[in-house]
């Protein structure tokens, strides 16, 4: 292929729209690692996840040039027509279409519509959206859209990026055997991190931290009930924004039984560059999420040098051996307070030695050539 691949994207929020998640850090982060060698044009929406207007500076419904060099389409409501979409896709040859996500009418179904038949190469990035946990939740609704988009025609040559094994089994049960699958994990943030940001422990304080949605999935109230009859001074602080009301009124129910000794602090939404300083602040990550098909704030944490406390239902594992952390089974919730007792009385020098690990860990990741060429392979 002479020159840069041409690749035209389509996801629901782009920075600096960070709401969603995982999904809009894993897209910036493969534009940060390769702006150099590809030549990205997003298409995405013009306000944030859940929010009902768009900044008044946006550039909307035209091609604005961001940091790292790729052109951005923030799209106003009234711009999303299969005429304008039909537009986009046609001004121009692509190397490849790549789509984020499974679900979206406008991001997904609307561009796959319009380029089935095509012999134009589309990619679609499941982003998780196919795992056991997500197929439960309106499963009858999720089932048909799948049966409706394969007898449509409009996933026929449609290759898909998978980020682990578990995915790409999901994909083949799904969407079907013999479909191309390129397994192609998520890009770490790029980093130039220069080691572990030291922190004071005395034995009989455990300062905690979570950086994610209060939500089900992310498991808060079960965070929260795991530190009843847990001793010394403990101070947990949530980063995220409530999305569920009444499960929110479920965790300040949890919060209130907890003894005086155990301190639970709601801050809301935290903006993309006080992650780090927020997660630094803290001793560990406690987050025991019913699942993550990456788990971008975890790898965030391990750089800066703060062991996980997390379920086995993401993909850090081992992180006991690596001395960075533990991931532990939610069918033992005994097994969480045993470690927030053990991590209470920590000295020291024993979370020096977790600090130490968690650091290399996540150098280790972020620092993989490997995955970088994979995703570069991907468009190559």
């Amino acid at each position: 292929m002479m020159g840069k691949p041409q690749v035209l994207t389509f996801i629901d929020w782009y920075k600096p729209f960070y709401k969603a998640g995982g999904p809009v850090r894993s897209m910036v982060n493969l534009v940060d690692h390769l702006s150099d060698r590809v030549d990205f044009h997003i298409v995405t929406g013009d306000r944030d996840y859940t929010a009902s207007s768009s900044p008044s500076d946006l550039r909307r419904d035209q091609w604005v040039t961001s940091d790292r060099g790729e052109q951005v389409w923030y799209a106003a409501l009234k711009g999303r027509t299969m005429g304008r979409l039909k537009q986009l896709i046609t001004e121009r040859k692509w190397d490849v279409v790549y789509i984020n996500g499974l679900y979206s009418k406008w991001s997904t179904i609307a561009p796959l519509w319009i380029l089935r038949r095509t012999k134009q190469r589309r990619i679609v990035a499941v982003r998780g959206m196919l795992a056991a946990g997500p197929m439960k939740q309106s499963a009858a609704k999720k089932r048909a859209f799948l049966l409706a988009m394969k007898t449509t025609g409009c996933f026929k040559g449609v290759e898909f990026q998978a980020t682990n094994a578990e995915e790409m089994e999901d994909i083949r049960k799904w969407i079907g055997k013999d479909v191309k699958i390129h397994l192609v994990p998520n890009l770490g943030r790029k980093i130039d991190s220069t080691g572990p940001v030291p922190i004071e422990k005395k034995a009989g304080e455990l300062r905690l931290v979570s950086v994610a949605r209060i939500a089900p999935e992310k498991n808060t109230h079960f965070a929260i009930e795991r530190l009843q009859g847990i001793s010394g001074e403990v101070r947990f602080d949530l980063y995220g924004t409530v999305y569920d009301q009444a499960y929110w009124k479920r965790c300040q129910d949890a919060v209130a039984k907890l003894p005086p000794n155990i301190t639970v602090k709601w801050h809301g939404h935290i903006e993309q560059d006080q992650v780090a300083d927020a997660l630094s602040a803290a001793h560990a990550l406690y987050m025991p999420s019913v699942g993550e098909n990456f788990g971008h704030t975890m790898l965030e944490a391990l750089v800066v040098g703060r062991p996980l406390l997390i379920s086995d239902r993401t993909p850090w594992k081992g992180l006991e051996q690596r001395q960075a952390g533990w991931d532990l089974p939610l069918e033992e919730p005994e097994r969480f307070a045993q470690v927030l007792n053990a991590l209470v009385e920590f000295s020291q020098p024993q979370l020096d030695v977790l600090v130490h690990g968690a650091c290399m860990f996540g150098r280790t990741v972020t620092m993989n050539r490997s995955t970088v060429e994979a995703s570069m392979g991907m468009f190559g």
